[in-house]
């Protein structure tokens, strides 16, 4: 028996929008509004206006939370100061990857644990079955926030006109509480766009409230509310990982090339310590495969489990596929052989359902945005 899919407290905002929706990781979202081109230009030329609502917020108390998280999690969630936040791993005892997080400090003891809509449930149990023998509390707050995200080179502006917090001390990973047209809200800067901007966490209440605000704000420097279209596309030029495509339980941070999250020299045990440990050394000596760009030289484009090939052979497979607006052209992110990872490597294809179209390998990310 199928279950209804979840909703926002934007939603129907979103269908009086015109917004095209989509069933993703239980809940009803917005694909798009009107062209996902338009909307991601928008972004990287002047702004856009997300609900990433569908995001899983996981509150950890206790005088023991720091230490509680840093066993849980790979990171040394004990150096991370007040106001700032962290992006690490949960992973399991072999050094599969549940999910990647980001961990706020949000006090003295006090965290904010938010991970992947598909994977909250999941992160939520490990952490509350991790919990045990530690001074610490894991809170399920999935309901008690909405989640707003105003993105792109305008978007200090925009957020000027309508709060007096420091945002020019406010650096990227951090947060800090402050109150915008109106509402109280948690202030974060730690995008998924390759641009700067902003993500505030508010009450459900005052969602609709705030979103209104920002349209108004922002209608001057050629804001557009986004779907979750466009962020597929615009994290793929960035670069940036995809739960359940470049990150899965069959690989480790290391597989992955994010082995910097982990940190062997915390305090204590972690999960997943002895097996990361081997990953570490395979990576070293022997990487399985490397994940890598790829720049079509035609228009095909790739997708998700399309084979990579060289010389008649399968040496990878395409993990994130899409038209790049940025660069006018098919590109992708693909797990690799070692020996065909280096940018420039020549005769790499891509079985497109049976033809094998070139593309150039290239290094992560394609697009980095201007300081």
């Amino acid at each position: 028996m199928s279950t209804a899919p979840r909703l926002t407290a934007l939603d129907a905002l979103h269908r009086s929008l015109g917004a095209t929706m989509t069933d993703f990781a239980g809940w009803d979202m917005p694909l798009r509004y009107a062209s996902e081109r338009e909307e991601h230009n928008a972004v990287r030329t002047r702004a856009g206006l997300f609900d990433l609502s569908h995001m899983g917020e996981i509150t950890v108390t206790g005088p023991e939370a720091a230490a509680f998280l840093s066993y849980a999690l790979v990171g040394n969630i004990a150096t991370v100061g007040n106001g700032r936040a962290r992006y690490t791993m949960i992973v399991q005892e072999d050094g599969g990857i549940v999910d990647d997080l980001i961990v706020y400090r949000l006090g003295e003891t006090e965290y904010m644990v938010v991970a992947n809509a598909g994977n909250a449930q999941i992160v939520l149990d490990a952490l509350t079955e991790r919990a045990g023998g530690f001074d610490a509390e894991v809170r399920d707050d999935r309901d008690a926030y909405a989640l707003l995200a105003v993105q792109g080179p305008e978007s200090p502006a925009i957020m000027k006109a309508v709060t007096d917090a420091d945002l020019d001390g406010l650096k990227y990973y951090a947060g800090l509480p402050g109150t915008v047209a109106g509402v109280p809200a948690l202030i974060a800067r730690t995008g998924y766009t390759g641009e700067d901007g902003f993500e505030l966490f508010v009450a459900p209440e005052h969602a609709e409230q705030l979103w209104q605000a920002l349209t108004e704000a922002g209608a001057s420097h050629g804001l557009v509310p986004c779907g979750l279209s466009c962020r597929d596309t615009l994290r793929l030029e960035a670069g940036m990982p995809l739960y359940g495509h470049e990150l899965t339980t069959a690989l480790t941070p290391f597989d992955a090339g994010l082995g910097r999250v982990v940190k062997f020299e915390k305090e204590g045990d972690f999960v997943g310590r002895e097996a990361l440990k081997a990953a570490a050394e395979r990576a070293e000596t022997a990487p399985p495969r490397k994940l890598v760009g790829l720049i079509a030289e035609g228009r095909r484009v790739p997708r998700a489990g399309f084979p990579v090939v060289a010389d008649g052979q399968v040496i990878g497979e395409v993990t994130s596929g899409a038209p790049s607006p940025t660069l006018g052209k098919p590109i992708a992110m693909a797990y690799v052989d070692a020996a065909f990872a280096a940018p420039g490597t020549e005769g790499v294809g891509v079985d497109i359902r049976g033809t094998h179209e070139p593309y150039e390998v290239v290094a992560l990310p394609f697009y980095k945005r201007q300081k």
